[in-house]
């Protein structure tokens, strides 16, 4: 299945998610860790166009999802970069469009290594709460500790 750009950002515009995971994790430097990801979940009946999208981009996985979805994901930094190429190059047409740019702008955040930071990584966050997929309460509790952090 040979898959074009336009279609690709299509169906993601439809079928696809930017998300933006803020994680406890005592050995990082602040305490916690940022997990970025794009996917893309279907029926195990369509798991063929998830196998396309990944020969498509040349990188990331098709995992099972919950029960009978499947997904196709982006975690690796170097990879999300190019993602975002991509949709720079072809955009999002639906407000699925503003979740990719405060996607990107996390990612910048992190190539630039500001989640290391106390400072960074309430940026992240704060921009993390915006987007569709937000733990909220979490992030809150989140937000609250790295304020308590800077005093």
């Amino acid at each position: 299945m040979e898959l074009l750009p336009d279609w690709v950002t299509g169906f993601v515009d439809g079928e696809g998610c930017f998300y933006v995971g803020i994680n406890r994790h005592p050995e990082m430097t602040v305490g916690f860790q940022v997990l970025p990801e794009f996917r893309v979940v279907q029926h195990k009946n369509d798991i063929q166009i998830l196998y396309a999208l990944k020969r498509f981009f040349g990188f990331g996985i098709v995992c099972k999802n919950h029960d009978d979805r499947f997904e196709f994901r982006v975690r690796k930094l170097d990879s999300l970069l190019k993602i975002c190429e991509f949709f720079n190059r072809h955009p999002l047409k639906t407000k699925k469009a503003i979740e990719f740019k405060r996607f990107q702008r996390i990612l910048h955040w992190m190539k630039g290594k500001k989640h290391l930071t106390i400072e960074g990584l309430v940026k992240i966050t704060e921009t993390a709460q915006t987007m569709n997929r937000a733990d909220s309460q979490a992030l809150q509790q989140i937000m609250k500790e790295l304020k308590e952090k800077t005093g």
